[in-house]
């Protein structure tokens, strides 16, 4: 008796010994015409296998890869489709190239720090004091996020500063930053079932 522990190695274990015994035995048929209609018989058991994946795009395309490399690639029918090539099989995908950008102060992270360097080039007034206003109490409620303890404000200021090159500089008497208790996100409010709404009407009607 053979035991599967000495038998080759599979190439795809998920069908098995049983579908690995059909393409070898494909291989050997030395008609071309029988090997082709021995090649479809083994794609239709290979698809009664997996029949949750047959609404996968490509699903028969997989199949005769799945076919090709079974048979080490060595089995020569009229595949339908352009099967995977052998030297295709191990090829790694190319690297993806790491985001190499120079962040100053990661805890306030790049998009604010982008703001900053908008808010810096804009006209002085109204509009650039406002946005200058938002950036300095969305660092500070970053930094707190990344600091739990406090964060005194001089602090955001200087960061500020920092990060504009000195093109911002503020002070606390110039700019109103808001306490830590109102930058923790208070609980969003209980849906209005219009229970309430229905109920007045009532009362107003009678």
């Amino acid at each position: 008796m053979e035991y599967n522990t000495k038998a080759k190695r599979l190439s795809l274990p998920e069908y098995g010994r049983n579908i690995q015994n059909m393409v070898d035995h494909c291989l050997t048929l030395t008609d071309r015409e029988e090997r082709n209609r021995c090649a479809d018989t083994i794609i239709s058991i290979m698809g009664n296998m997996f029949p949750h994946l047959r609404d996968v795009n490509d699903f028969k395309h997989i199949l005769w890869d799945h076919l090709a490399i079974m048979s080490d690639f060595k089995l020569d029918v009229d595949y339908p489709y352009e099967v995977i090539m052998k030297d295709q099989l191990h090829k790694h995908p190319p690297k993806i190239p790491y985001y190499d950008s120079e962040i100053i102060y990661r805890h306030y992270g790049e998009i604010l720090e982008h703001m900053i360097f908008k808010a810096s080039e804009m006209e002085e007034g109204e509009a650039k004091e406002e946005l200058i206003r938002l950036i300095a109490n969305q660092m500070k409620k970053s930094y707190l996020q990344w600091n739990k303890d406090s964060v005194d404000n001089w602090k955001i200021f200087k960061d500020l500063a920092d990060i504009s090159e000195g093109r911002i500089i503020r002070y606390e008497n110039m700019i109103r930053l808001a306490d830590v208790t109102e930058l923790i996100e208070a609980p969003p409010p209980p849906r209005n079932t219009g229970k309430k709404s229905k109920k007045k009407h009532a009362h107003k009607g009678q």
